[in-house]
């Protein structure tokens, strides 16, 4: 057995809702055996000290989880994850309780009996840890916060109430009396957290573009960056809970707009215990099994955390994971959106009929339909794809779905129609307001699209446009990470040829070999072409990304079509386009 992770759980995530401590345990092959046995042996010792400690109230969960594929071998075949509740201002004793549990189970296993002496000690060093570790005015503050219904963040820093221009926020160590605090001048603010696997970047920054339209600041917190407004506060990774505390902080801001995650919720959970609104985009397969999420239905069951803590929840109806995983996740009083690029999908006209609200795409129009805000159960024009650049005229069908994702948000937040299509019309999912993620380029009578896409949700998606825009010829670049296995290589290549490429540019990513020796995926790649009959000159390779760029720009003619996937190089790449365009004396 292998102590795997130690951590804290502060928020809502995939055990419950309530803050806590989980270690997660490793065992290989020859001690699945013993999983039944640890597991009734730490339950008991963390039992006996949670009573022991004055804090008999609490709960103790065991979960299986899933190993990752790299990971299963002989030494680690399968993860547990060991869970116990605990007060919020106590979390870091919790985790030592759940190891001295874990150390104490293990020995019992090996044949040593935990001590009398050896309990005693540990009840002492662990209860100094609760008493060093208390902060009652965090949690008064808490209480009182939730009392007048108004949001607490807290972290190992500050803590704070309200939220945006509604916000207060303290150093933990310097916190005021509750019954101090101006409450007058504490409120939320309107905001969403949105998830699901591909689009929630795109989602969360047309979301933005129509919260500037209606003369709102929007605070995003994303893969790439936390924005406020124009201005960029940090670049990074920050779809976590870190990113949605720095959001829902700052003072400027007046709609929260929070991109969330897998990792984060299942590494720390959400930032937030209460929200007005959360959507899930879509499921597909990408990184599988890791963070306890084996197959697609556990990784449905993980996105749908956010529905923990929700009021209204929106879902997309053409997913059918999230169609059944609505059905295990949420009670019959959930207050739920559907959207749908089928104005006769089954889910929605069932919905509809039953008094709920949905948004469909009728044709090129987008539709509100149902009893939204002064539409009298009637269907509202909102704004045709024409009008929405990032769709290009309707053919990027997965962002016609965002699209719908971003106007029931904007709409349930009681944005106007009107406000709501000017914000759509007003943003160009270029490489300012959205790099990396289907940026076009137009020059010399060349189409070239790059998008970040990198799982095979987002890769059939994305190969899918050739057919819809169909040019003269198309050439794509193509490349896999070092920690995708070699079935999910040769489906990629699969899918990439499927689409109809004149031309595959197998590319090196150097920065994510994750393991992998140069030259190893492409020969992968290259076999599975050839498999696949692939006639010879239908392929190259590139020595890296950069290069199959330039490769690309050297191979197209007018009237071509170059598909570009950026991972290791997507700024140079973007900077190298946009250069050509602007040089360009036929941008066309």
């Amino acid at each position: 057995m292998e102590l795997r992770d130690s951590r804290r759980l502060p928020g809502a995530n995939f055990i419950w809702r309530r803050p806590g401590a989980v270690v997660e345990v490793n065992f290989a092959k020859s001690e699945i055996a013993l999983v039944a046995a640890m597991t009734k042996s730490w339950c008991a010792h963390t039992r006996r000290m949670l009573n022991a400690i004055g804090w008999s109230g609490e709960e103790t969960q065991v979960r299986e989880l899933g190993i990752p594929i790299e990971a299963r071998n002989d030494n680690c075949a399968h993860s547990v994850a060991f869970a116990l509740s605990s007060p919020l201002d106590a979390m870091y004793a919790a985790t030592s309780i759940a190891e001295f549990a874990f150390e104490a189970a293990s020995s019992e296993l090996g044949g040593t009996a935990l001590s009398e002496d050896a309990f005693d000690e540990a009840r002492q060093r662990l209860a100094q840890e609760v008493a060093d570790e208390v902060n009652p005015a965090l949690l008064a503050l808490r209480e009182e916060a939730q009392a007048r219904g108004v949001c607490f963040l807290s972290d190992d820093d500050h803590a704070s109430v309200g939220m945006g221009d509604g916000s207060r926020t303290w150093p933990v160590g310097e916190l005021p009396n509750a019954s101090d605090v101006d409450w007058s001048a504490v409120h939320n603010i309107p905001h969403v957290i949105v998830t699901g696997t591909n689009g929630k970047s795109t989602t969360v920054r047309l979301l933005a573009s129509i919260v500037h339209s209606a003369g709102l600041t929007p605070g995003i917190s994303s893969t790439d960056w936390v924005r406020v407004g124009d201005e960029v506060v940090d670049d990074g990774d920050w779809s976590g809970p870190g990113g949605a505390r720095m959001v829902l902080r700052d003072p400027r801001v007046t709609f929260g707009l929070l991109e969330t995650a897998r990792g984060g919720m299942m590494r720390r959970g959400l930032a937030l215990e209460e929200a007005d609104l959360c959507a899930i985009l879509n499921i597909s397969d990408d990184h599988l099994s890791d963070w306890g999420t084996p197959d697609l239905e556990s990784l449905t069951d993980a996105k749908f955390i956010v529905t923990r803590v929700a009021k209204r929840v929106i879902l997309n109806a053409d997913d059918e994971q999230l169609v059944a995983g609505a059905k295990r996740n949420l009670s019959d009083d959930t207050e739920l959106i559907w959207f749908s690029l089928d104005p006769e999908s089954s889910v929605v006209i069932e919905h509809l009929q039953a008094g709920g609200r949905a948004v469909v795409l009728d044709g090129e129009m987008i539709r509100l339909c149902g009893a939204w805000s002064g539409s009298n159960g009637c269907s509202n024009n909102v704004a045709s794809v024409v009008d929405i650049p990032m769709t290009l005229n309707g053919a990027a069908r997965y962002n016609v779905s965002n699209a719908l994702a971003a106007v029931a948000i904007a709409a349930d937040a009681g944005l106007s129609i009107g406000v709501i299509a000017n914000g759509l019309a007003a943003f160009e999912s270029d490489a300012d307001q959205n790099p990396g993620r289907l940026n076009e380029f137009r020059f010399d009578g060349i189409q070239v699209l790059v998008d970040f896409a990198h799982n095979p949700g987002g890769l059939a998606a994305f190969f899918g446009l050739r057919k819809h825009l169909k040019p003269q010829r198309a050439l794509f670049t193509i490349g896999q990470a070092g920690d995708r296995d070699e079935k999910s290589t040769r489906d990629m290549i699969r899918m990439a040829w499927e689409a109809g490429p004149d031309l595959l540019v197998l590319k090196e990513l150097t920065l994510h070999l994750r393991g992998r020796e140069i030259g190893e995926l492409p020969a992968i790649m290259e076999d599975e072409l050839q498999k696949l009959g692939a006639p010879d000159g239908s392929w190259c390779h590139a020595q890296d990304e950069l290069a199959s760029v330039q490769l690309a720009l050297e191979w197209a003619q007018p009237g071509d079509l170059l598909m570009l996937l950026a991972h290791d190089s997507r700024d140079e790449i973007l900077e190298l386009l946009a250069a050509r365009q602007a040089a360009s004396k036929d941008p066309a």
